[in-house]
């Protein structure tokens, strides 16, 4: 997400005939969906005072789970989110930045190397369900993610987004048509 608002930005400062003019520094015409894969369920299942006890064994395996590779999986979906989250909201665009993450899996539907039929039946009601879900994102306060507070569901807000990129294609393809020109005249 962060390299690609870094691209989109270096195409207009190099003038990019497919970003027609607009101003560097416009971000307000920015739109970004992150749909996310899913992540398991929160369950905290070590803390700070543990892990401090803990030599290099005790993070590559703790009671099952493997706390070095928890840790580097998730921090870095939530520090992306969260910087993508701060940088729309600084520019008060908050509502061009939708983030859709099932963060509730748990067993084999929080796997991604399991492509059993019953799974993917699962894995199609949680997106199903998902979609009836409030739109939400990142509190800046708390790094919690909670509802918009706008009633939208993650449905109605990726609707939303297809039309706003909709009306945005047929204004780029109206800048592209030239003219007709009769007689002379345009």
């Amino acid at each position: 997400m962060l390299v690609a608002i870094s691209e989109v930005t270096k195409q207009v400062f190099r003038e990019d005939p497919e970003f027609f003019p607009v101003n560097p520094v416009d971000y307000g015409r920015f739109l970004m969906i992150s749909i996310g894969t899913g992540a398991p369920k929160e369950s905290k299942p070590y803390n700070a005072k543990m892990a401090s006890k803990w030599g290099l064994l005790g993070w590559l395996l703790h009671d099952g789970s493997h706390p070095i590779i928890d840790v580097f999986t998730q921090a870095s979906g939530d520090m992306v989110d969260g910087h993508v989250s701060v940088f729309f909201q600084a520019v008060h665009s908050q509502q061009n930045y939708l983030r859709i993450q099932e963060d509730t899996l748990s067993g084999d539907e929080a796997l991604v190397d399991v492509a059993t039929k019953e799974n993917m039946l699962k894995l199609e009601e949680i997106g199903q369900n998902l979609l009836a879900k409030p739109a939400s994102r990142v509190n800046l306060k708390t790094g919690l993610s909670e509802p918009m507070g706008n009633g939208q569901t993650n449905a109605q807000a990726l609707k939303r987004f297809a039309k706003l990129l909709s009306e945005e294609k047929k204004q780029r393809e109206s800048l592209k048509t030239p003219s007709k020109s009769y007689n002379g005249f345009t």
